[in-house]
């Protein structure tokens, strides 16, 4: 009997399975009213890599992830990278702020409907990450949960 991989490897193996390099890709973009009372442009982050993560509160995958993205973030916030979780639920703001808050959550959170598609791609299933480059091309996506190491990974391996 062959041993399987373990899923952080299997998870790095996907994302480098699904990265794409199209040199004539346009720039994506969105814009999404976050919990701060701001609009978000992703285009706003340009020069940076970015992780937009959707997920939901009612995900337990989501939920189990959440701290990876949060690590991530506060490794690479004031440098290379930034995380953007899309909440994509029907949910009262007073409600998902209070999760937020009590998942010591601080990277920019944006709300949307659930939607089977989205300026990015499809989101077959929660969590579903997508990675931006800094010129604003998606790279990589993910349906599942990732890690702080696997996006560090990917990143590296990929830089221009």
């Amino acid at each position: 009997m062959m041993s399987r991989p373990p899923l952080r490897h299997t998870l790095y193996l996907i994302l480098l399975a699904l990265y794409t390099i199209n040199a004539a890709a346009d720039p994506v973009d969105f814009e999404l009213p976050g919990l701060d009372g701001k609009t978000h442009r992703l285009s706003d982050y340009r020069g940076k890599w970015v992780l937009v993560n959707y997920w939901a509160t009612w995900c337990p995958p989501c939920r189990e992830e959440l701290p990876e993205l949060e690590v991530f973030y506060n490794n690479h916030k004031d440098s290379d990278a930034i995380v953007i979780g899309v909440a994509m639920e029907n949910i009262k703001l007073e409600r998902l702020q209070k999760f937020v808050d009590n998942q010591f959550l601080s990277f920019p959170i944006l709300v949307t409907e659930p939607a089977a598609r989205t300026e990015l791609g499809g989101i077959p299933g929660l969590p579903t990450s997508f990675l931006i480059d800094p010129d604003g091309e998606v790279v990589a996506r993910q349906v599942g949960p990732v890690t702080a190491e696997d996006v560090e990974q990917f990143i590296e391996n990929h830089k221009k």
